[in-house]
């Protein structure tokens, strides 16, 4: 008996993190047969180059392709998601999967979406159902009714998506598989362990406290990038006793001047007890974020890891507004006043207690098993 063909789109640093076990489970059960597309910032330098973790960790693109639009504004974000559509169309049409999986909300995910609805390819979203309160939940909600088969993360989403007319059995609600880290790993970090990062900014000992921060542009906000994460980062600077660690942000549009507000930052000589950080694995992300004594910014993976693991977070503006989350999350809006007064709040309460509303951390497996039992001619049957 052949093996099912499942194409996985990988396209961000964030997209491997969510992923990484279900391609481990896909690779390892022998009805399935993996196929890997890195493309967009996964390939990119300045944003980590996630494909050298990706093949360092065993796994072989069948394709990379690159197609961001250099300047990260508006209108490069869609002329990316144009040329995302048609190199993903070539790159179908060449490997003839029998499914496509794609991952949340972002202007990749939705080039994905389009390429493989139109090939009358099987599609798999993953994240489905969300709510965040940004332009993401139009996008998320799009490749919601053009997927054929919806694994999302929590109940609330599970029954959101069979709300908008998706069958009820075509959505599982297996948790997010980016849980799967977090409990097949061990979460304890040492400096030997992470001497392999460079960086840039003054030494770190990452036995000593430390913060956490990755804060990304909001697209609804587009301009106002440079003035948010200085004010981030100028409150994180009157934190004392805490070192910090910051993550370079996504390539949405609007990231050249969150880029900017960092450089500015680093060079004004107010930097100190701050180091600036492209990339990590996976496995040392969840890690990092697992010991920070508090993480700050925008970034999905402090409601969701950060829920499972308790952590103290401090969330920065309106581009998770809305999502699901754990006891441990505290709002804040832009200004420095606000994010320091929250940030200080955090602290001194200190950890919060694990939340599973995302899942147990086994939902790589459990994916990969539905894939072999999904059926390959499927009609959708709209509910309106």
């Amino acid at each position: 008996m052949s093996r099912r063909k499942i194409c996985v789109v990988v396209a961000s640093r964030a997209n491997y993190g969510r992923v990484k076990y279900l391609l481990k489970a896909i690779s390892s059960h022998p009805e399935l047969e993996l196929q890997l597309i890195v493309g967009a910032s996964a390939l990119l330098e300045r944003f980590g180059k996630a494909e050298k973790v990706i093949r360092a960790d065993g796994f072989v693109p069948a394709h990379t392709i690159h197609y961001v639009v250099e300047g990260e504004t508006l209108e490069t974000q869609a002329k990316s998601t144009g040329m995302g559509i048609i190199e993903l169309t070539t790159a179908f049409s060449n490997l003839k999967p029998d499914m496509v999986v794609t991952v949340a909300d972002r202007f990749e995910t939705m080039a994905t979406a389009i390429a493989a609805s139109y090939l009358n390819i099987r599609l798999v979203h993953l994240q489905g159902g969300e709510v965040s309160g940004n332009i993401d939940d139009r996008v998320r909600h799009a490749i919601t009714k053009l997927a054929d088969f919806h694994f999302v993360a929590t109940e609330q989403s599970r029954e959101r998506v069979v709300r908008m007319g998706e069958a009820p059995e075509m959505v599982f609600n297996y948790g997010c598989p980016a849980m799967d880290v977090l409990t097949h790993e061990d979460m304890s970090i040492s400096n030997e362990l992470m001497s392999r990062y460079g960086g840039v900014g003054e030494s770190i000992d990452w036995e000593k406290p430390f913060l956490l921060m990755v804060q990304h542009p909001v697209t609804t906000s587009f301009g106002d990038g440079l003035q948010q994460i200085q004010a981030t980062l100028s409150a994180l600077a009157e934190v004392e006793g805490y070192q910090k660690i910051v993550l370079w942000p996504n390539p949405d549009a609007g990231s050249d001047d969150v880029s900017k507000g960092i450089r500015l930052f680093r060079e004004s000589g107010k930097a100190q007890g701050f180091h600036f950080f492209r990339n990590f694995s996976p496995e040392d992300y969840a890690r990092i974020l697992a010991n920070a004594h508090c993480a700050i910014g925008n970034s999905s993976s402090f409601l969701r890891e950060g829920s499972f693991l308790g952590v103290p977070v401090v969330l920065v503006g309106d581009r998770q507004q809305d999502r699901e989350h754990g006891e441990n999350i505290a709002f804040s809006g832009y200004a420095k006043s606000d994010v320091l007064e929250t940030v200080l709040r955090q602290l001194k309460h200190g950890r919060y207690p694990a939340s599973r509303i995302f899942g147990d951390g086994r939902t790589g497996e459990r994916i990969a098993a539905e894939l072999t039992t999904l059926p390959l001619i499927y009609n959708k049957r709209i509910q309106y």
